[in-house]
């Protein structure tokens, strides 16, 4: 008897279907096809005691199951709900009526129960799109696939509870997830805020500014002056999460794993802050069987790198690429995946090997040329991709002590929404362009116009501080960015003195 049960397979952060046919035949033998990794060859083991310990029972005769398409590897623990339902069709012990309209996925325990799979989301969008009625999944995997409107989702228990369902047994209501609700929950509600910053009010101006324009920004300062800190808040004052973006987010957290067991949607922008040891394919994705890297997971979020210079060098130079193109590819010799890595990079770094300031007189001086190598670990085109570089100075003893409150990050959070809504607004009609960290050199041209005094005012600065000419284009976007902040349509000589400031490792005494 031959019957099909519908799962899903993904590549990158898309699924595929896959068509389970399970025939059962006479003779004896248990025949698993359609390149199958050892988790999936390993679930017959897992199906036989799940059905013995639910009271069913498995065919003591010739059973075949290809996965189709049989040319693409399959993977995991997903599929073992999906081959036991087929087993129990194939045989009759269950009604197979409803099998061609769910999708059928999950991991079963030796009593029957299920545990929660990654790659959810993908999987639930594509299963609506190519016309399935809903899918039946594990119960803590239901919120997510739940997030797609108009689709039927059934988070069950256990193998019974399955069952149940296929036989008509018990009536079963299908998961809503109320998305308006939950975004309105969710919204200012921070896990770090920078009320709970006292002074480095330079520091916090330079973090508006780069959440405002979305540029990459370098906290320069010796430890213990509060980089980690600061750099930790960062995603409190950035634009609250679109639905769609929220959603993509999501996929890709969902592929790796990293909602299991969660709410489901992903609201609050991603921070990740991979140790100084990371690899350059745990950075940016990959391995034998793909999974999506870092700067993958800060997708629409924050990529904290402390330390930059402690990183390997080579580890660095694999973010050029993605900085600049907004994404990864990978490429293998039978297939090339392309994940998203939209991401704002915020790193951090002594100013000199000693830790300190190399004018601090009161500490173990560096030499120029020690000063020298250390900064020359970070390479000039990555360099050329981080926009503020900004100074930290360790706050003193009177800031630390005040009672003062300072500033909320959802006041903050209000100052750089208007500035990307004037950006939104600007960039409406250009590809691929949506803030002002995004410009090229064309666009630099059309939106970053100055009157005479203004650009005499960045000659002036450019040729006193011995600023790099790399600088030039960095200070205008930012200048762009610190007028939007001020609502003005016209860069003028304030914003432009104030950019230069953030241009630290620009200027002469640094080299």
């Amino acid at each position: 008897m031959l019957e099909k049960v519908f799962a899903a397979s993904f590549l990158g952060v898309d699924a595929t279907i896959i068509t389970i046919e399970v025939n059962i035949d006479s003779g004896i033998g248990y025949h698993l096809v359609g390149l199958p990794d050892n988790a999936v060859k390993e679930s017959n083991f897992r199906i036989h005691a799940a059905l013995k310990n639910n009271q069913l029972h498995f065919p003591g005769k010739k059973i075949t199951i290809n996965m189709a398409p049989a040319d693409m590897r399959k993977e995991g623990t997903a599929y073992d709900l999906s081959l036991a339902i087929g087993i129990l069709a194939a045989s009759k012990q269950i009604d197979s009526s409803k099998l061609k309209e769910f999708m059928i996925m999950g991991e079963l325990s030796l009593d029957g129960s299920l545990q929660a799979i990654k790659g959810v989301l993908p999987i639930a969008i594509e299963a609506k799109k190519q016309g399935f009625k809903g899918i039946i999944l594990p119960l803590n995997n239901a919120k997510e696939a739940a997030l797609i409107d108009d689709f039927e989702v059934y988070g069950l228990k256990d193998l019974s509870e399955v069952i149940d369902f296929l036989n008509h047994h018990k009536d079963f209501t299908p998961l809503v997830f109320d998305t308006q609700k939950y975004l309105s929950e969710i919204e200012n509600k921070f896990s770090f805020d920078f009320m709970d910053v006292k002074g480095q009010e330079s520091v916090k101006r330079a973090l508006e500014i780069a959440a405002s324009g979305g540029h990459n920004i370098l906290l320069i300062g010796p430890p213990g002056s509060g980089k980690t800190m600061l750099a930790k808040r960062l995603p409190s004052i950035l634009p609250s999460m679109s639905l769609h973006e929220a959603i993509e987010t999501t996929k890709i957290h969902s592929v790796a794993g990293n909602t299991k067991n969660k709410e489901g949607l992903i609201l609050e922008r991603p921070f990740r802050a991979p140790h100084h040891t990371v690899s350059d394919v745990a950075l940016v994705g990959g391995g034998q069987y793909p999974q999506p890297g870092e700067i993958s997971l800060a997708h629409n979020g924050v990529l904290f790198l402390d330390e930059l210079p402690e990183f390997k060098r080579s580890v660095l130079e694999v973010m050029r690429q993605p900085l600049e193109d907004r994404e990864v590819t990978i490429s293998r010799a039978k297939f090339t995946i392309t994940y998203p890595s939209s991401f704002m990079l915020i790193a951090s770094m002594n100013p000199s090997p000693s830790g300190d300031f190399i004018n601090n007189d009161n500490k173990i001086q560096s030499s120029s040329l020690e000063v020298k190598k250390y900064l020359n670990k970070v390479s000039d085109p990555l360099l050329d991709r981080i926009d503020l570089h900004i100074e930290v100075n360790p706050v003193p003893f009177e800031k630390l002590s005040n009672d003062i409150p300072a500033e909320k990050s959802k006041v903050i959070k209000k100052r750089v929404q208007q500035a990307r809504n004037m950006q939104t607004e600007r960039y409406e009609h250009q590809m691929n362009i949506h803030y002002n960290a995004q410009m090229d050199v064309k666009h630099i041209k059309k939106y970053c116009r100055l009157d005479i005094d203004t650009k005499n005012l960045l000659k002036k600065a450019m040729e006193s501080l011995n600023l790099s000419a790399r600088a030039y284009d960095r200070i205008l976007k930012v200048s762009r960015t610190i007028a939007d902040l001020d609502n003005a349509e016209q860069i003028q000589s304030q914003h432009i003195a104030e950019a230069i400031q953030y241009r630290s490792l620009d200027r002469e005494h640094w080299v």
